[in-house]
């Protein structure tokens, strides 16, 4: 692939995951549609957008994926959902990517891998980054249950990352595992019927964050990665977080506390320092 064009590639599928953090927090800040309601949405037309793509690019194909993933995934859109009914867009990226690399460095740990010593330090930083923001005495702490429900969601995405490695064709298995979330959307629906509440903007932001932040925005990444170093793919995914800060200042008015801007230094300098030091792991891509 031409290196302008896996640029451009990538610098939209970053800019797409950013869009998801700052597209849920503006429907749920800015209109009246409730957060189980913008979760099924996200979810039903990423399905959509993935299932006409994997159409558009052969014959006919089953649906990939598994029902645990599907799973993984359908309670890590509720709980992204759920916790920016009240955090900050900056926040709550934050916290999601930093659960998210913990979840699939813990794995990696608890599977024999080991840290040289850069490496350590990095995830101790991190961590300690993590419990800084998250820490009340410090002055802007966000709500312990929306930041619960934002650091559930990054588990979740981190198992589902981990269970992804395992597929052959990433943007199938990632259509199937949208279409067999479905039916978790439905029972989520029934079991909030009495608060369903449809708003025009919040439906098309829903929409927007699912067919385009999500769909087409996994397709864009599934197509840069075969040109991706591991480490590569890994340290670029650092400027999510940032980006989706910037989105909430620029359209969300949300300002940047001492605290957030120190935690974000801690977090995204230790995973960069464990993402970094795999390079000259024995074995790493």
């Amino acid at each position: 692939m031409p290196v302008r064009r896996l640029a451009l590639i990538v610098v939209l599928a970053m800019l797409a995951f950013a869009a998801n953090s700052l597209l849920c927090r503006l429907a749920l800040k800015t209109t009246g549609i409730d957060a189980g309601s913008f979760t099924s949405l996200r979810l039903a037309s990423g399905a959509a957008v993935l299932w006409l793509l994997v159409r558009w690019r052969g014959p006919a194909t089953p649906p990939g994926g598994s029902w645990l993933a599907a799973a993984a995934l359908f309670i890590y859109a509720a709980g992204f959902s759920f916790a920016y009914l009240s955090l900050p867009t900056a926040v709550g990226a934050l916290l999601l990517f930093g659960a998210v690399q913990m979840t699939m460095i813990g794995t990696g740990l608890w599977r024999g891998e080991r840290l040289q010593a850069l490496q350590t330090a990095g995830f101790i930083l991190a961590l300690g980054g993590l419990l800084s923001l998250l820490a009340p005495g410090l002055g802007s702490a966000p709500p312990p249950l929306s930041a619960a429900l934002m650091l559930a969601a990054g588990v979740a995405w981190g198992v589902y990352s981990l269970l992804g490695k395992r597929l052959g064709n990433p943007t199938v298995a990632t259509a199937g595992n949208f279409l067999r979330a479905l039916p978790f959307c439905l029972v989520l629906s029934l079991a909030g019927l009495e608060r369903i509440n449809l708003d025009t903007a919040g439906v098309i932001y829903a929409l927007a964050s699912g067919g385009i932040a999500s769909g087409l925005g996994y397709a864009l990444w599934y197509a840069a990665l075969p040109a991706l170093a591991a480490t590569t793919a890994a340290s670029l995914q650092l400027s999510v977080p940032v980006l989706a800060a910037l989105g909430g200042v620029l359209f969300l008015g949300e300002a940047i506390s001492w605290q957030l801007l120190l935690s974000s230094l801690a977090i995204l300098g230790g995973i960069g320092l464990v993402i970094g030091g795999r390079k000259r792991l024995p074995g790493a891509a």
